[in-house]
């Protein structure tokens, strides 16, 4: 075997309800979203030796909520991709025999802050020193910058960039726990109130608390479990840096190339095996960069790709078919979520299911274009 063959993600959950939650704190949230994967995969806490998750709470907090006391254990934190290095790190650690059954976690009360840290910016870091005097802070104000070398250097329209949220907002209404479900146009996105230039309210993520889990072990159990076994192909990280103005070129991401790349050559596929495709979506440029850097298109042609409606429904490469974190939700780490749908598709369980679609390819992004994990899953025993 190579790569991360030979293990199965045979959990999947998220918590009872996404959107606004006041009434429960951050790990209220992993502890949900946890024991719905157990759940889900028809086992108990006493199978968990492994345990991965990022941030405030950490995986010592989740464990001792939990009652667990794994053999290993990740906290990776790299940002809202963290989850996706997470089941690259596991099925490594599951292959290498340091654990059997591993449990990933994620619950973020984006919205409602409570028990939730407040992050701010050390005057003495690089950030600090070098982006944040000249009034970048935060991801709507510096995703502006490589977006703007973008529209000039290829042409980018407004117009285009609306249509990224108006394709996602079609998936959504097909799904009932999507937080925006009602269809917008590209004059309601261009609308919208501006935020920080060129970004309008309708092209930046939802800002909601929730969360979710994983459970992956090995293959050779895929009959052990009552749901659906999806099996992992093919897996990618990488970063790139952490100041958006270093970034090695404003129009596409090292991370993404190198990532996805990686991700492609385990998997041993090409795009035209790909049959659904999760990019994170936290602003309408993404999807875009996304689609370029992972050889689904050209440099410069993804947006008229997008605007020709072959990633919305009935197209030829349904994208974000959950809504995205621009429709469905966005507690500020939105990678658990993407890879929920994945498997959902994997599954034939998804609210807009893909007819026959065997392979799916998940993709995220950490930070502001600093790292990037990528995730080639099947519901076909490699």
């Amino acid at each position: 075997m190579t790569g991360t063959r030979g293990v199965i993600i045979a959990g999947a959950a998220e918590t009872d309800r996404l959107g606004r939650l006041p009434d429960h704190s951050t790990l209220q949230l992993h502890v949900e979203g946890a024991l719905n994967a157990v759940a889900d995969a028809g086992l108990s806490l006493r199978d968990i030796d492994g345990i991965a998750t990022v941030s405030a709470p950490g995986p010592v907090q989740v464990a001792h909520a939990l009652g667990i006391t794994p053999r290993w254990i990740d906290g990776t934190g790299v940002g809202g991709t963290s989850f996706l290095l997470h089941v690259r790190h596991a099925a490594a650690a599951i292959r290498a025999g340091y654990a059997r059954t591993v449990l990933i976690t994620h619950g973020e009360s984006g919205r409602s802050r409570v028990g939730a840290s407040r992050w701010r910016m050390d005057a003495s870091s690089p950030l600090g020193q070098f982006e944040a005097p000249y009034g970048t802070f935060g991801p709507t104000t510096t995703f502006t910058i490589p977006l703007l070398r973008y529209m000039k250097e290829y042409g980018l329209t407004h117009e285009q960039l609306a249509y990224v949220a108006v394709a996602q907002r079609r998936w959504a209404a097909k799904n009932p726990r999507a937080a925006f479900r009602d269809p917008i146009t590209v004059e309601d996105v261009l609308n919208s109130r501006m935020i920080a230039y060129p970004f309008r309210l309708l092209m930046c993520c939802l800002v909601t608390d929730g969360g979710g889990a994983l459970i992956l072990t090995t293959a050779d159990r895929a009959k052990d479990f009552p749901t659906k076994p999806v099996y992992l192909l093919g897996t990618g990280e990488s970063v790139e840096t952490p100041m958006v103005s270093q970034m090695e070129d404003f129009t596409s991401s090292r991370a993404f190339r190198v990532a996805g790349a990686k991700a492609f050559e385990e998997a041993g596929i090409t795009h035209k095996d790909v049959d659904h495709l999760m990019i994170y979506d936290a602003f309408a440029h993404l999807p875009i960069y996304g689609l370029e850097d992972l050889g689904f298109c050209k440099k410069g042609e993804a947006a008229a790709f997008i605007g020709e409606r072959n990633t919305a429904p009935g197209g030829k490469l349904p994208l974000n078919t959950n809504g995205g974190g621009l429709s469905y939700m966005h507690s500020g780490m939105y990678g658990m979520y993407a890879l929920q749908e994945s498997v959902r598709q994997m599954r034939g369980t998804a609210p807009a299911q893909i007819p026959g679609a065997k392979i799916s390819v998940c993709h995220g992004v950490g930070g502001m274009f600093a790292a990037s994990g990528t995730i080639i899953m099947s519901n076909e025993a490699p």
